[in-house]
C-alpha cells in the first residue's frame, strides 16, 4: 500500500478486534509490530480520537490510518563505525552522533544506527520491532545526539521496552532553548498528539493526545537563550522539542518547532546525556554518562563570548 491517509470502515465482523489486528489485515505490506509502531506514533484515529493497539473495534465508526512511505523491505549491514559506551550479551549503549538516523524511514534507507547495528552485533539483535528497527527499544532523533540502548535478545527487549513503559528507566537530556526561562525548574505535564497544522510535528493537544510529562531545570541563562537539564518522565516523539515550544522556548536551531530566523548549526541544541535502566539479566542498575558533544560545547562557548 502506498503513503497517505487511509480510511476503513470496519463490518460486523470486525466487531471486538484489537485495532493492531483488525489493521495489519487491512493495510498490506505492513507486519503487526509495523502497524503497532504506526499507532505509537499516534497515526491511527478512530472518529478523529487518537487510538492504542488494543482498543477494540466498536462497530459504526471510520478508522483513519496515515500511512508513511513504505521503507526498504530489508536492511544492509553497514560497517559504520559506532562510540560503543558498553556492551554485553544482551545489550549495547550508543552514543549516538548528531546526524545519524536511528532507524530505516521514509526517505533514509542506509548510513542509520540500525544499519551500523546490524553489522556490528550480527545476528544478536532482537527482531521484536521487526527487520527495519533491530534491536531498537527507543529513539532519539536525526539531529539529537546522545545516549541510546538496544537489545540484542527478545528477553532483554521486552524488559527494557516494559522498564520505559513504567518510567522506571532514567533519561536526561541537555537543551539549549530561545529566551529567558525565569523559572529555575519546574515539570509541563501537557498531552502531545500530532499538530493538526502540520503532521510532521507534535503539539500540545485539548484532545486525542497521549499524555508527556517533563520536568526541567536551569543550569545557565544567556543574553537571548537559556541551558537546561530536561528529565523525560514520559517518551513521546519531539517530546521536549514540543514541549519547550509550548512555554515560548523553542530549542536553539529546531527547524520544525522555532520560528525562523534559525540559527545554523546543523539542527536542534538537544543532547541525551544521561541514560540508566535495570540490566535484563543481573538486574543491575546501571548508568550511563555521556558529555556535551564538540557541536554543542561550540555554541555555549559562543554565546559565552557575547
Amino acid at each position: 500500500m502506498t503513503a497517505g491517509e487511509f480510511v476503513f470502515a470496519p463490518g460486523a465482523e470486525d466487531l471486538g478486534a484489537r485495532a493492531d489486528v483488525f489493521l495489519t489485515g487491512r493495510v498490506g505490506g505492513y507486519s503487526r509490530s509495523m502497524v503497532q509502531s504506526l499507532i505509537a506514533d499516534g497515526r491511527v484515529s478512530s472518529g478523529g480520537k487518537i487510538i492504542k493497539s488494543n482498543y477494540r473495534i466498536r462497530g459504526g465508526e471510520i478508522i483513519t490510518a496515515e500511512l508513511p512511505e513504505p521503507a526498504a523491505p530489508s536492511m544492509a549491514a553497514e560497517d559504520i563505525p559506532l562510540d560503543i559506551q558498553y556492551e554485553d550479551d544482551d545489550v549495547v549503549v550508543v552514543n549516538k552522533p548528531r546526524g545519524m538516523v536511528v532507524h530505516p524511514a521514509a526517505g533514509v534507507h542506509s548510513g542509520t544506527l540500525a544499519n551500523a547495528l546490524l553489522h556490528h552485533c550480527g545476528g544478536s539483535l532482537s527482531g521484536i520491532n521487526g527487520v527495519l528497527r533491530p534491536g531498537i527499544v527507543h529513539r532519539i532523533d536525526r539531529d539529537t545526539s546522545g545516549l541510546i540502548v538496544a537489545a540484542k535478545n527478545d528477553a532483554a527487549h521486552a524488559s527494557l521496552s516494559g522498564q520505559l513503559r513504567a518510567h522506571t528507566a532514567i533519561r536526561v537530556y541537555y537543551a539549549l532553548c530561545r529566551g529567558n526561562i525565569k523559572r529555575d525548574s519546574g515539570m509541563i505535564d501537557r498531552p502531545l498528539g500530532r499538530d493538526p497544522k502540520d503532521r510532521k510535528r507534535f503539539a500540545v493537544v485539548k484532545t486525542g493526545g497521549r499524555r508527556a510529562v517533563t520536568r526541567f531545570k536551569t543550569l545557565e541563562r544567556f543574553a537571548k537563550y537559556t541551558l537546561i537539564e530536561a528529565r523525560l518522565e514520559t517518551g513521546r516523539t519531539h517530546q521536549i522539542r514540543a514541549h519547550m515550544a509550548s512555554l515560548g522556548h523553542p530549542l536553539y536551531g529546531d527547524r520544525a518547532y522555532a520560528s525562523p530566523p534559525h540559527e545554523d548549526d546543523g539542527g536542534q541544541a538537544l543532547h541525551a546525556a544521561v541514560l540508566g535502566f535495570t540490566h535484563p539479566k543481573t538486574e543491575q542498575k546501571m548508568l550511563f554518562v555521556a558529555p556535551l558533544p564538540d557541536y554543542f560545547l561550540r555554541i555555549l562557548e559562543r554565546l559565552h563570548q557575547n
